[in-house]
């Protein structure tokens, strides 16, 4: 059931349409010129203060007029909002930059796109990869308790860990342990290596069950990061929006919330699980940092399977009208684009 009266809705999406536009709250005066509707200012006031108790506008301090709040922005997303679908011409125009060559250049084209065409940060979540499957490891010794483990991919790509081990191990038995791994195990991912170190440590000499328990364990992890990951576009692009600029502490945060990864990645997930466009707006994402920001994301698929999503991260006072079909038809043509490529 909609809680607002025609005449309500009009002027709340009026005041939204008027402070995305000009950043500054708006008054009464300004809201009988640019609503159409012949009310006068001591009607307007009225029904502002009605949407004042109802949480959809707050009055800032400093001002006579009124900015809308998370509440509000929802409601005029979800019933106010017309967003009309991108013209065909323009649609190509952008079809021509995600061409489909290299899906991980894809990933990046795409998430570029985002944020060059909506001037916020652009983030695109990878496809998930297949297991990694390892094609060699080798042992450095740097120190009595410290060695370097390099994984080489069978995709070839190179990761380097750290493993602190209790005991000295000497050259040659970390390069016995290298060769008996690289001999048994090669072609296979870090799950199957487990079990099947599980069952030959019971037999193997005790000495270096420690040794591969830890190179097990660090490898899984560098599996992980591999398998799991996001290209983000245009951070910087939020240093220039003066809601977000005005709070250099929330923006420290906010970007320490992009290098940590975890969190946008759990976010971003949940649209993999839901059909169309989803929008966060403040506290709805659940991420203390993205407070004052709005995310938006849809899900892309290659062969009708959901593999990752898109999503563009800035404040709440955005132009929806504008984001969401961006977000939207970027989704659409990358699933095209990685769909052709198979």
């Amino acid at each position: 059931m909609n809680p607002l009266d025609a005449r309500s809705q009009i002027l709340l999406k009026t005041l939204i349409e008027r402070y995305i536009a000009d950043g500054q709250p708006v008054g009464s005066r300004a809201l009988s010129r640019y609503s159409g509707l012949e009310l006068s200012p001591a009607t307007v006031r009225n029904v502002m203060s009605d949407l004042e108790e109802m949480g959809f506008i707050a009055s800032p301090h400093t001002s006579a007029g009124r900015v809308p709040t998370a509440l509000g922005y929802r409601f005029f997303v979800d019933a106010l909002l017309t967003v009309h679908p991108m013209d065909r011409v323009r649609v190509e125009e952008l079809q021509g930059q995600l061409l489909p060559d290299q899906p991980q250049r894809l990933i990046s084209s795409a998430s570029h796109l985002l944020s060059q065409l909506t001037q916020f940060a652009g983030v695109v979540v990878a496809p998930r990869k297949e297991a990694v499957r390892i094609r060699q490891i080798e042992f450095i010794r740097l120190s009595e308790s410290r060695i370097l483990l390099i994984i080489v991919t069978a995709a070839g790509d190179v990761q380097n860990r750290i493993l602190l081990t209790k005991r000295a191990y000497s050259a040659v038995e970390l390069s016995n342990a290298a060769q008996h791994l690289n001999e048994h195990f090669a072609g296979l991912s870090f799950d199957e290596i487990r079990t099947r170190v599980q069952d030959e440590l019971r037999q193997l000499h005790s000495d270096m069950s420690e040794l591969m328990t830890a190179t097990v364990e660090a490898g899984t992890e560098a599996a992980a990061e591999t398998g799991n990951n996001y290209v983000i576009s245009g951070e910087t692009n939020l240093l220039e929006v003066e809601d977000l600029s005005s709070n250099m502490s929330r923006l420290r945060e906010l970007f320490k919330l992009f290098e940590q990864k975890t969190g946008l990645m759990q976010l971003l997930d949940l649209s993999n699980r839901a059909q169309g466009v989803q929008i966060f707006i403040g506290g709805e994402s659940g991420l203390a940092p993205l407070d004052g920001c709005s995310v938006i994301t849809s899900s892309y698929e290659v062969d009708g399977e959901v593999v990752g999503s898109v999503g563009v991260i800035g404040p709440t006072r955005m132009a929806y009208d504008r984001v969401i079909p961006i977000v939207d038809i970027t989704a659409r043509l990358l699933s095209n684009a990685l769909s052709s490529n198979h």
